[in-house]
């Protein structure tokens, strides 16, 4: 009955629907009474196959003993794991946490936030938007000797965006936007990060792609591959970022790392960034700051633009896009009519299970 009810409740538009239900019931209540059910099936029948049901307990123990050490390892110690959540137009918050240790994050990673003043003990899956080394305010003053010590004066920052749907996400920001000038800090805990694959750094000319949210799953790759092209890193020679988002207001989401990017050695020469809003409020809020940083009202003709790249294409065309399942389908729809005129593959990001 346990499986029966976890085959049902696994249904891709009811686990959706209802994350936080499913994780618990999922994971708390029928994965657990269906290993009990077939232990005493296995064991009152005196079959062989309860060596496997072991073997298998054994691994599940070993991987979330492994998750919590990993957990305390890396958020234990020099002041511990803090983040600065702030609230942003259109029901999303920026998270800034300061990572107890010093991390090496790549474009396309993300990790699992632990909020306990938020969400208790559940954890969550967030793509890595940023992040950086600064100084570490707790370190001991004086030269470094060694590694440790060397490691010890940096202090790794991550951020995140995050908008709001349901549950988890939902309390969040309604906590942020209650709090003094949109603004609050939180004890955190981050597991990760998982995903090292970054395919676009081979691709002589790369189109990112992103609608509204999926941004944070772009910038790191718009950053490696600008300082990439600057250092000759990267096979990339032109990069092109289009993002779609309803209204000018979403801008603010990114705004503190997109400055920093557009400062960037030889950022002109090979990056140019397209935004198209599908919802201006009026023509006066659509305006170009410059010839690489372009703005349009609307939706992009994703047919009529890669076609207009193909024709100035340098070396293999990669198309990563990120963002609703309709814009995905679009764009792999326009990618694969075009695969046996040119050299393009398609690569695609989603936020789901």
């Amino acid at each position: 009955m346990a499986l029966v009810a976890i085959s049902i409740q696994s249904v891709s538009f009811i686990r959706h629907a209802f994350y936080e239900t499913f994780k618990h019931i999922h994971i708390g209540l029928l994965a657990t009474l269906s290993v009990i059910g077939l232990w005493y099936h296995l064991k009152l029948a005196n079959l062989p196959q309860i060596k496997l049901l072991i073997g298998a307990i054994v691994v599940w123990v070993i991987e979330r003993s492994m998750r919590i050490l990993r957990l305390v390892y890396r958020n234990i110690g020099s002041g511990g794991t803090k983040a600065l959540v702030e609230a942003l137009p259109g029901n999303a918050v920026r998270i800034t946490v300061a990572l107890a240790r010093p991390w090496t994050f790549a474009p396309g990673q993300h990790a699992y936030l632990y909020m306990p003043s938020i969400g208790l003990w559940t954890s969550h899956p967030f793509s890595v938007a940023w992040s950086q080394e600064a100084e570490n305010p707790h370190a001991e003053p004086g030269l470094a000797s060694n590694t440790q010590e060397v490691l010890a004066l940096r202090k790794t920052s991550i951020s995140f965006v995050i908008r709001a749907r349901t549950g988890f996400t939902n309390t969040l920001l309604q906590k942020t936007e209650v709090a003094p000038e949109g603004r609050m800090y939180t004890k955190c805990f981050v597991e990760g990060p998982y995903g090292k694959l970054n395919l676009m750094r081979s691709y002589g000319t790369a189109i990112l792609v992103a609608g509204g949210i999926g941004i944070t799953y772009q910038v790191p790759h718009v950053r490696d591959l600008v300082a990439g092209y600057a250092n000759g890193t990267v096979a990339a020679r032109k990069v092109l970022l289009v993002w779609i988002i309803q209204s000018p207001e979403h801008l603010e989401w990114i705004q503190p790392w997109m400055t920093e990017i557009l400062a960037m050695d030889k950022r002109r020469d090979v990056l140019r960034i397209m935004l198209f809003i599908s919802r201006p409020r009026s023509t006066k809020e659509i305006h170009s700051p410059s010839a690489t940083v372009q703005m349009f009202p609307g939706r992009p003709n994703m047919d009529t633009l890669i076609d207009m790249e193909i024709e100035s294409q340098i070396g293999a065309m990669g198309v990563s896009v990120c963002g609703s399942g309709s814009l995905s389908d679009d764009v792999r729809s326009v990618v694969r009519r075009r695969q046996s005129r040119t050299n393009i593959d398609f690569i695609e990001e989603a936020f789901t299970w």
